[in-house]
């Protein structure tokens, strides 16, 4: 190979070092934050679904607890999705859902797709949401993004403590508890207030 074809191949090598990474598949798409917030809306409304779909599946399976577990999660979504829904309201447009069938597995299986979705939205959506909002200085956007999130990093801990703890899962007599302003998800009552939004403990659902 002459060396003028060897300093076109470095030339060209030195090139593709410098491109930018592809973004990974699973990022989400962001847009304005009014769209964000409809994609958020359609996330949590089909979660809602999903999540009871998914406890109606660990009752049948003999799992009280995980059932309970997902009837609580179910519960924080709904809270979510009207959230994001006031403000798309406010934003003067309608919410809109394209609520799907779940598919529903095993209960092992249910968790560990309920802790990939919780993942999702708790490291890449609704960050990278965020963000927007913020650049575009929206505050009433900004505040429920901000508790949804929070509200998933507690799903998602709940979540794999469930699948650490199989044995667990037939216990029966168990409560979450979750925050009406919110949705922040717990097995125990906060000593004084939620900690995201700061409801007084006694507004909290008791899930059962």
């Amino acid at each position: 190979m002459s060396i003028v074809h060897r300093s076109h191949l470095c030339a060209w090598a030195l090139t593709a070092l410098v491109l930018p990474a592809a973004p990974p598949a699973d990022m989400p798409q962001v847009k304005g934050t009014l769209d964000n917030l409809q994609a958020a809306y359609n996330g949590e409304s089909n979660a809602h679904a999903k999540y009871l779909a998914y406890a109606e599946k660990a009752k049948a399976e003999g799992y009280p607890k995980v059932a309970t577990l997902f009837t609580a999660a179910a519960r924080s979504e709904a809270i979510h999705a009207a959230n994001h829904a006031e403000v798309i309201r406010n934003m003067g447009a309608k919410p809109e859902a394209d609520v799907q069938v779940p598919a529903v597995g095993s209960t092992q299986e249910n968790l560990q797709e309920a802790l990939a979705g919780e993942s999702y939205e708790r490291d890449l959506m609704y960050p990278a949401f965020l963000a927007k909002a913020r650049q575009e200085g929206h505050a009433e956007a900004i505040r429920t993004l901000n508790l949804a999130r929070n509200a998933e990093i507690e799903h998602a801990r709940l979540y794999q403590a469930a699948l650490d703890e199989p044995d667990a899962w037939p216990t029966v007599g168990v409560s979450y508890y979750v925050c009406p302003v919110c949705g922040w998800t717990s097995e125990t009552l906060p000593a004084e207030r939620c900690p995201s939004s700061f409801t007084p403990k006694s507004r909290f659902l008791t899930v059962s």
